[in-house]
């Protein structure tokens, strides 16, 4: 009599990742995007000069123009308040930053103090090919200055500054500066007269000359003329703009 085969029991289907609903990633990814988009057209904008200190931002009038809900809206302009780029009122909605001449001092006087610490930083640390570097940045501001838009200068004219910054080796600082150059190339942009720099070409090029040649003193105050004369240039004025809300975003 055959003994009957035993059986091997069959192992157990391996249990799989508990799915997420693609849907469910695609609604994240959107909101996500729609939120950016908002980010980049205020500040773009505040930027351009088309989006003036006081402007109303109301959260109604960007759900219908970026066709999203109310709380896509509201994590864009969190993150604009949090960039200083606007102003959350209680109550009263959003509007476009206005800094007071207060506020303008305080924060150029920051710079200053923090500008002035990184300089010797970097005569200390920077080789000769960071100095070639910087002459190469130098270059392109000065031809940025004589054929591109005047928001092209401010963009290479901070990235001189913050160049600086990562050559001071200290990242604490750099990163410190980058956010206060943020803020001031906002302020810059707002309340500086069309047609002038925002950082003059050969004021920059005499802080690298001095820093090559190890005169950090003279480095220092050249730098310290510099900021305030980029300073006195803002004009705390508010000008009126019959522009729509969607010509100053950017949108029609």
């Amino acid at each position: 009599m055959k003994k009957a085969a035993r059986k091997t029991p069959s192992s157990p289907a391996p249990r799989g990742r508990p799915k997420v609903r693609s849907d469910a990633l695609v609604a994240a990814a959107a909101a996500e995007d729609a939120e950016t988009r908002i980010y980049q057209s205020v500040v773009s904008g505040v930027m351009g000069q088309r989006l003036l200190p006081g402007t109303k931002l109301p959260e109604a009038a960007l759900c219908e123009l970026f066709d999203v809900g109310r709380s896509v809206v509201q994590k864009a302009l969190q993150r604009l308040a949090h960039d200083h780029v606007v102003e959350l009122r209680p109550n009263r909605g959003a509007i476009v930053a206005m800094p007071t001449r207060e506020e303008v001092d305080k924060l150029f006087e920051a710079r200053r103090v923090l500008e002035a610490a990184i300089l010797p930083l970097v005569a200390r640390s920077a080789t000769k090919s960071d100095f070639a570097m910087l002459r190469r940045q130098l270059r392109e501001e000065h031809q940025a200055m004589h054929s591109a838009p005047q928001t092209e200068w401010a963009r290479l004219a901070s990235t001189f500054h913050l160049t600086l910054g990562e050559l001071s080796g200290n990242p604490l600082l750099a990163r410190y500066l980058t956010e206060i150059i943020s803020r001031c190339a906002l302020v810059v942009a707002i309340f500086q007269p069309p047609g002038n720099a925002a950082c003059e070409h050969d004021e920059h090029a005499r802080v690298v000359d001095y820093l090559e040649a190890g005169k950090v003193k003279e480095a220092v105050a050249e730098m310290d003329a510099h900021l305030r004369d980029l300073e006195s240039h803002i004009q705390l004025v508010e000008d009126q703009t019959e522009l729509s809300l969607a010509d100053m975003l950017g949108l029609s």
